[in-house]
């Protein structure tokens, strides 16, 4: 399927883990295409040579840094605050940045499962607080970049932050269905209060050649080496972030999930629209984030 890109001179773009693989690559393109692009990163010097490389490839200067850790909420609040008062609005918000969480359970400032926190609370707040600029677009679109791992997903919302029966994986696999579930139940709020002008999507990237995996150690360390040779590249890897944040063919489609630009169901028994709504309930309760209640 061709890519085919709407005008995006006069566009404002979020990216999330922009310093490295699919999320460069994402920022990367639509810089190219004209988007004024915020990176939102974690690693200063990191982010200003990103921002340096994209403002050559792209040919102009409007690309953006700010710094915050996904996995604190406190950053993550402030940062927030930071886009709200520079910026008018928010066209496109790619929530990109991911973690695979090593073998050692570790937790934030605010107590919560690192992973859980990166993956899933991170950017729920994150879209929660800048919400009124999507609202203030024309056609806003939220992309949420999940994984295939969820369907090895076994969630307990009696445990969502994992202390008894840790594993990488699981909070892995566990995270990225709570992306997809967030997106499914956003869509539907969206449509509940009659907001037209943002959608919202998730999206499995493919297995990408990264250092996406590289704080992991043990056998999936070692598996993910292996693997190596068969991944794809970044810029594969982001061609479907790409496809829902700009091609007009999905313009107003909401609440789908993407794998090869194409949808696909999402198969898995706890993907339940009360389910769904338990966790977003759930998670205003542990991001202290309510909106489109």
């Amino acid at each position: 399927m061709l890519l085919i890109m709407t005008d995006l001179q006069n566009q404002i773009v979020l990216v999330t883990g922009a310093t490295s693989g699919i999320g460069e690559a994402t920022a990367r393109t639509l810089a190219q295409r004209g988007a004024h692009v915020i990176l939102l990163a974690r690693n200063a010097a990191k982010a200003e040579a990103t921002r340096a490389a994209i403002q050559q490839a792209a040919g102009h200067d409007r690309v953006d840094v700010l710094l915050a850790d996904l996995a604190d909420l406190d950053q993550v609040r402030r940062v927030a605050a930071e886009f709200n008062a520079r910026y008018p609005r928010l066209d496109i918000l790619v929530n990109n940045a991911g973690l695979l969480p090593g073998k050692e359970r570790k937790t934030t400032p605010q107590g919560y499962e690192a992973g859980l926190a990166t993956n899933y609370l991170g950017p729920f707040l994150l879209t929660a607080l800048v919400f009124d600029k999507l609202q203030q677009s024309p056609a806003a679109r939220i992309i949420n970049v999940s994984s295939e791992g969820y369907r090895l997903a076994k969630p307990n919302f009696a445990d969502l932050q994992q202390e008894r029966g840790y594993g990488p994986m699981r909070v892995y696999s566990n995270t990225k269905l709570y992306n997809i579930l967030f997106t499914q139940e956003l869509a539907r709020r969206l449509r509940a209060h009659g907001i037209q002008n943002v959608t919202t999507n998730a999206l499995h990237p493919g297995v990408v050649a990264s250092s996406f995996a590289s704080d992991s150690n043990g056998w999936m360390a070692a598996a993910m080496l292996l693997a190596r040779p068969f991944m794809i590249s970044a810029e594969q890897g982001a061609a479907t972030s790409l496809f829902l944040a700009a091609d007009p063919s999905v313009a107003q489609i909401s609440g789908g999930y993407y794998v090869k630009k194409k949808p696909e169901a999402v198969k898995h028994p706890f993907s339940t629209l009360a389910n769904a709504r338990q966790l977003w309930q759930h998670t205003e309760e542990l991001t202290g984030a309510q909106f489109l209640d």
